[in-house]
């Protein structure tokens, strides 16, 4: 049995390197079509995300897509819009895991909403992206 006393949850340079591992297993196609859209890393969502999504609590989001996609004229950034971005929220996603009893392992979760996040930029339907997920478990 493994001991839990001696660890520590992941810091964020460790969900970095889950996140970047997470994208490296995903579907040649997904990644060529995902281009240069960066993977953020945050604690929490700042104040103007919690605002702009009426979020009760910092708790409420696991992840966002903040741009504008590709179907929505997302290809080309318009004069003075920031680049899209993908941000995975640290602490929320450890609660998720901490309280999960599907027994999904963090990487899972870390991929699923990585997979969600990227999709939003394309357009995708949920049922694509549920593909694209049993697509990255398999080459993982």
């Amino acid at each position: 049995m493994n001991s839990w006393t001696d660890r520590a949850a992941p810091s964020l340079d460790d969900f970095e390197e889950i996140a970047a591992a997470a994208f490296v297993a995903l579907p040649a196609e997904f990644k060529a079509l995902a281009g240069n859209v960066p993977c953020m890393v945050a604690e929490f969502p700042d104040e103007e995300t919690m605002t702009e999504m009426e979020l009760e609590t910092e708790f409420d989001i696991l992840g966002l897509f903040r741009g504008i996609g590709l179907p929505q004229g997302g290809a080309t950034p318009q004069t003075g819009q920031l680049p899209n971005q993908v941000w995975l929220y640290r602490r929320p996603i450890l609660d998720y895991w901490a309280e999960s009893e599907t027994g999904e392992t963090l990487g899972e979760i870390i991929t699923h909403v990585l997979v969600h996040e990227i999709g939003h930029h394309f357009g995708f339907s949920d049922d694509d992206m549920e593909a694209i997920e049993a697509a990255a478990e398999r080459e993982g």
